[in-house]
């Protein structure tokens, strides 16, 4: 197991564990990484408690229809942008019925560059009652590198959001 692989389990091992502590609940809505946010949660024992379930919306379809995100932001923004990472939270906020969402859509490679948004570009988004913060990251690397990195940040930045309350 890589060093970044480890980090992941202790962060959604801690992530978990502050779940529980505070009484609250977590899902997930991931496009770039394909649903390893929610593998990496359920891989600890005891997140059934916490963890309600994620949504892969790969396709723009599934993104609209199931997170809300609007049309217009699709096919003026794209995919890959702040706005949708946004939109994409707070419908899985919506969606799942949880006290918090994640949201993750990116280029992870090798493919889908395209000018303005190169490969490892990733927008991550977590949202709660307290609000939404996005924030744009330019992860380095092959496509596992790339995801990976993805999954470790939207977990540090979940957990970070729950701390703060």
């Amino acid at each position: 197991m890589s060093s970044l692989q480890l980090s992941i389990s202790s962060l959604a091992k801690s992530l978990v564990s502050l779940c529980l502590d505070k009484k609250v609940t977590f899902g997930t809505a991931e496009s770039c990484t394909g649903g390893l946010i929610a593998a990496s949660v359920t891989d600890v024992a005891g997140a059934s408690a916490v963890f309600f379930g994620g949504i892969v919306s790969y396709d723009n379809s599934v993104k609209e229809k199931l997170l809300g995100v609007p049309a217009q932001t699709l096919e003026q923004k794209g995919a890959v942008s702040p706005e949708t990472a946004e939109a994409m939270s707070t419908g899985a906020v919506r969606a799942l019925g949880v006290d918090y969402a994640v949201a993750v859509t990116g280029i992870a490679g090798p493919g889908g560059a395209t000018p303005g948004k190169p490969v490892g570009l990733v927008y991550i988004s977590v949202a709660s009652e307290k609000g939404v913060l996005v924030t744009e990251n330019h992860f380095p690397g092959d496509r596992e590198a790339v995801r990976l990195q993805t999954v470790e940040k939207a977990l540090t930045l979940l957990t970070e959001a729950m701390s703060s309350t």
